[in-house]
């Protein structure tokens, strides 16, 4: 549908200065909505032809057809770079005023160049790279509706909806979905910060309802395999053995990257323990080491504390290297790094120590985050079962010799 586009010049009598003189305004409509800004000119009101939008001095009605060919062409080249203006769009361009992105896809560039700076001072980039495909998603949806990209005034309730309605034609799962309408409510909530709208339009489009979460974690059987089988390449190695030193002391893999040797130390009796304070929570986190653990740290730096435990780089370089581990130990799912995390909470309760020290361990802020390890592991439910029989073939036992008594 071709946009409607009109320049209007007006006074207004009722504000006059001092000199007698009144601001000639600009308003520019496109398709039913406005936007005004002063042009720079002043007149008389006297002077001023309502139905031509002109004054009598022709100096000024010159500059005003020069401003008016300036805004027309400033229109004609903003549709052909962006597929679209609004009235504040071709105002700002005009008036030449740093603002900021009018338009869904571009404020999402903008947000995710901050986040992109933001990423190397909180040293993690999960939420930078989750918005590159919350992004592409937008991107995909809106070229759908044959849209190059749309105003943030132009979003609708329906708009939303839609949305979700695509991203499930996609194929994507409640988790998927709600990242991306998490990424398009942020954006929007941006532009409300910014006073660009006066309030969420999608405030009522719903999020999908997610199943439970299920702790990834892999098996005694599996973390044995892993550790039998040593990697060619060197950085697979590297990742190999840090994984399993995760999988040995409940470490994410940024607290395993950030670990120096001031956070080894030794007990009384000579057992080493780690002592770290978590990324994520900042709770400390107390770990007795391992054999295994210990095994591992020999292998790398524990003297110099002006360097990292392990040289390890970022995570995303690792992906494709965690990949090949789950596919060499012969592991169905893809693995994941943090799932040598989870692997050690279920491992541990599997072993019978007790929940309060794998909580103070794996440094969780509440004891119900460690209670559900217990719902994934099946050795624990089958052993909790086994003592309930037991226990009960016990009471069963004792009314039976306090009978024949």
């Amino acid at each position: 549908m071709r946009s409607t586009f009109k320049i209007l010049y007006y006074i207004n009598r009722n504000k006059v200065k001092a000199d007698g003189t009144t601001a000639i305004i600009c308003r520019i409509t496109i398709d039913g909505k406005n936007s005004v800004f002063s042009t720079g000119f002043y007149c008389s009101p006297k002077d001023w032809n309502s139905k031509t939008g002109m004054v009598k001095d022709t100096k000024i009605n010159n500059l005003l057809g020069n401003l008016r060919c300036q805004i027309e062409n400033s229109y004609a080249n903003l549709l052909k770079d962006t597929g679209m203006v609004t009235a504040e769009m071709l105002k700002n361009e005009i008036t030449c005023v740093a603002t900021v992105p009018l338009t869904l896809l571009k404020a999402g560039e903008e947000e995710r160049e901050r986040l992109k700076i933001r990423s190397t001072v909180i040293n993690s980039t999960s939420s930078y790279r989750q918005s590159k495909s919350s992004q592409a998603y937008l991107h995909e949806y809106l070229l759908s509706l044959h849209m190059c990209d749309i105003a943030f005034e132009d979003i609708t309730e329906d708009f939303g909806w839609g949305y979700k309605v695509y991203l499930k034609a996609k194929g994507c799962g409640a988790g998927h979905i709600n990242h991306c309408l998490t990424w398009l409510n942020r954006l929007i909530y941006i532009a409300v910060d910014r006073e660009i709208i006066r309030f969420n339009p999608l405030a009522d489009v719903l999020y999908e309802k997610k199943p439970a979460y299920k702790l990834k974690h892999i098996s005694r059987a599996e973390l044995q395999r892993i550790m039998e089988q040593p990697m060619p390449d060197r950085l697979q190695e590297l990742t190999r053995r840090a994984f399993i030193f995760s999988a040995f002391t409940a470490l994410s893999y940024v607290d395993v990257k950030r670990l120096y040797p001031h956070h080894i130390g030794k007990t009384a009796d000579g057992r080493r323990y780690i002592r770290i304070s978590r990324k994520k929570t900042d709770v400390e986190a107390f770990i007795p080491l391992h054999p295994v653990a210990e095994q591992i740290l020999s292998l790398y730096n524990t003297m110099d504390n002006t360097k990292p435990v392990f040289p390890l780089p970022n995570r995303d370089s690792l992906w494709f290297c965690i990949h090949e581990i789950g596919i060499v130990a012969g592991i169905k799912e893809n693995l994941s790094y943090h799932s040598a995390r989870h692997s050690f909470g279920t491992l541990t309760l599997s072993a019978g120590i007790p929940i309060e020290s794998i909580s103070k361990m794996m440094g969780h802020t509440n004891i119900k985050t460690t209670q559900g390890y217990a719902k994934v592991t099946d050795d624990k439910i089958s052993e909790d079962m086994d003592c309930l029989i037991a226990k009960r073939k016990q009471q069963q036992e004792k009314e039976n010799n306090n009978t024949n008594e």
